[in-house]
């Protein structure tokens, strides 16, 4: 289950930085860094909303996001261009700008939440604390998040697909979990690649149930993480939320996560499915505590050499992110099953709603050519 265009297939991942069918106007980006930077809504646009939660800071995700759209649109180019349909990703600086955008309708059907910095409540972040990592923001764009995610789950088809940050954010929406900041017990910070497990919920799940029969023991997989807090669930949760993954249980308690490499389910939270597609099958609202996003480690890193050259980002970032980009996996397997998780845990459920999106603004014609490319990414459990 390829979730990669064709043309990179073809002639590798130096080509979509040069002639990338998915180039604009196929998928563009606009930055909504304040409420005055919004375009008009445009019929021949297809708008995505992407949650910018970095706050200002540099980060890989944000780009990695675009990138995984672009490449999800760039099989879909010729019928888009002859439809004369084209994608916008609206990037929204949501907790720098306080800009949020508006619920599901016309507009917008997708939202993507990025991950970020500091605590994941914001009116935690002093600037001071170890929790803050230096962030000092204004808390006034959570309720109105929280509204935006009210509305979205109300919806039968609109969309939400969160990553790091923004699942925590969605934690506490949904009152699941509680932030608790990983002290020396736990190890600090989760950077690099560790392992997760998905929870019996999962193995239930029509679309996670295949991801399961495609890992070696059914259950533990591969993540890249970068992550300061524990999402500990509460006793009770809202009904039709699923609890998907845990972290890997470290039963010694040194907080070493290589001790915990092959053991069960801990207590941190870290995917969970608050809505599900009207096919009962794809994740309509999914979120999930690592970075499913950045699964084009080579790329990234070339990305990341040229900030770290041109004084963008400091030694201590840079290092700690190169470190988590040329990790090997340790299993005969290798990056194959940190691919595996990005293509069931974000790049299968973005293609999915994106080509969704072009299947409802699409003529008969369109819809004839694009129906069998979005049928093949549920096609292997349908």
């Amino acid at each position: 289950m390829p979730f990669d265009c064709r043309h990179r297939q073809r002639f590798g991942p130096g080509a979509c930085l040069s002639g990338c069918p998915a180039a604009p106007p196929i998928f563009d980006v606009v930055r909504v860094g304040r409420a005055g930077d919004l375009p008009p809504a445009d019929p021949a646009f297809i708008d995505v909303a992407v949650l910018d939660m970095h706050c200002g800071w540099p980060n890989l995700g944000h780009g990695a996001i675009l990138q995984a759209m672009q490449n999800a649109l760039c099989d879909l180019a010729g019928p888009l261009a002859e439809a004369g349909i084209g994608f916008r990703a609206l990037s929204y600086d949501v907790r720098g700008g306080g800009v949020v955008p508006e619920p599901p309708g016309d507009r917008h059907q997708l939202y993507i939440g990025t991950g970020g910095p500091g605590h994941l409540d914001p009116r935690m972040n002093d600037g001071r604390s170890d929790g803050s990592q230096g962030v000092v923001e204004d808390p006034s764009w959570e309720p109105r998040v929280f509204a935006l995610f009210d509305a979205i789950r109300a919806s039968r088809s609109a969309a939400l697909l969160a990553v790091c940050h923004t699942f925590g954010v969605m934690c506490r929406w949904l009152g699941v979990a509680d932030a608790v900041l990983r002290g020396p017990a736990k190890g600090g910070k989760s950077a690099g690649i560790v392992e997760n497990v998905l929870s019996g919920e999962a193995l239930a799940h029509p679309w996670f149930s295949a991801f399961s029969k495609e890992l070696p023991d059914g259950r533990r997989h591969y993540v890249l993480d970068s992550r300061l807090y524990d999402l500990v669930p509460r006793a009770e949760r809202p009904a039709g939320v699923a609890a998907l993954s845990h972290e890997a249980a470290d039963e010694s308690g040194s907080g070493d996560q290589s001790a915990a490499e092959g053991g069960p389910g801990g207590r941190a939270l870290t995917m969970l499915e608050a809505a599900r597609d009207e096919g009962g099958v794809m994740p309509r609202i999914l979120g999930v505590n690592h970075h499913p996003e950045i699964v084009n480690r080579p790329r990234l890193l070339v990305t990341l050499e040229k900030e770290y050259a041109r004084g963008a980002v400091s030694r201590e970032w840079y290092e700690e992110r190169r470190a988590g980009l040329t990790e090997p996996v340790a299993d005969e397997r290798g990056d194959g099953l940190l691919h595996l998780t990005s293509r069931y845990t974000f790049m299968g459920p973005l293609r999915f709603h994106l080509h969704t999106l072009a299947l409802r603004r699409g003529r008969d014609d369109l819809r004839a050519r694009i129906g069998p490319a979005h049928d093949s990414v549920i096609g292997r459990i349908s």
